[in-house]
């Protein structure tokens, strides 16, 4: 059983669930001539779960890292809004955008491999200190109480995901499914807003598939926190979804909920094979 409550705050949105936090708007991204995203438009509700599929190679991670700040594309724009502003999220760098409320994790696992699982979960949370360095240095006054509370957060969520007997074990020791589960750990240690999950399933056993569904649902329902999920497993996303945007060639292809993409002509023929 998760223990409940955080001592701090988990989810850094100010909106209210259902209004517009995130709006990919017309955006196109090429590579060398090749298009990766053309055009692509979508957007997302506070307190959903959004899931993107398509075939390998339909633009899904491309359009993450848009959003995170890793590409620029070449034309469009992403805006975010929280705290009441607007960020146009493709004008930031990737740190400035984790600060805001944006957090993720990738579809190659990319922990501090040599690092322990506690010291990768306060890397994630030390962007949100603010004490100056000479305090941090002395650990003293504000820094100290930051520290603390830092520690205290990070230790809600290692209880949170059931991982406290491996809180002081090295990383890249641990198996794939408990490094995937860290990695969140990692994410939701920034306080997001909203969480893009890059195939957090991938290469799982049906065990660690449905814990790690079972942590997604907790961090939706329990703390309104918004998901965006790439994933191929279309049981799970056909479960957990609120709605799904489906990519082919880097277009948009269909939107909807579960029910209406399962049967959708144009999802069936490019992805799916059959309704599902």
């Amino acid at each position: 059983m998760f223990q409940r409550g955080f001592r701090y705050n988990l989810n850094r949105s100010t909106l209210k669930p259902g209004e517009t936090q995130l709006v990919v708007e017309h955006v196109t991204l090429h590579f060398r001539g090749v298009t990766a995203l053309a055009g692509v438009s979508l957007q997302v509700r506070q307190s959903e779960i959004l899931a993107i599929i398509g075939p390998n190679g339909a633009g899904k991670t491309s359009l993450l890292n848009v959003i995170s700040g890793r590409y620029r594309p070449q034309e469009g724009q992403v805006l975010f809004y929280n705290h009441g502003k607007t960020y146009e999220l493709t004008k930031m760098k990737p740190h400035q955008i984790a600060q805001v409320g944006v957090a993720r994790t990738f579809q190659n696992i990319e922990l501090y491999k040599h690092m322990t699982v506690l010291d990768n979960l306060l890397a994630g949370a030390h962007i949100h200190m603010k004490a100056n360095l000479l305090q941090a240095m002395v650990y003293w006054g504000p820094a100290q109480r930051e520290q603390m509370e830092m520690r205290d957060f990070v230790e809600d969520i290692i209880d949170f995901l059931e991982i406290e007997d491996i809180r002081h074990k090295v990383v890249g020791t641990l198996p794939y499914g408990l490094q995937k589960r860290v990695e969140l750990g990692r994410a939701l240690a920034l306080r997001p807003a909203i969480l893009l999950l890059d195939e957090p399933m991938a290469g799982m056993n049906t065990e660690e598939k449905a814990d790690m569904a079972r942590f997604i649902l907790d961090i939706y329902e329990e703390y309104g926190i918004t998901i965006v999920l790439i994933e191929h497993d279309m049981g799970v996303v056909m479960d957990i979804s609120d709605r799904v945007v489906v990519l082919n060639f880097g277009q948009k292809i269909a939107e909807g909920t579960p029910e209406e993409i399962r049967t959708h002509p144009a999802v069936i023929e490019a992805y799916l094979g059959q309704a599902i």
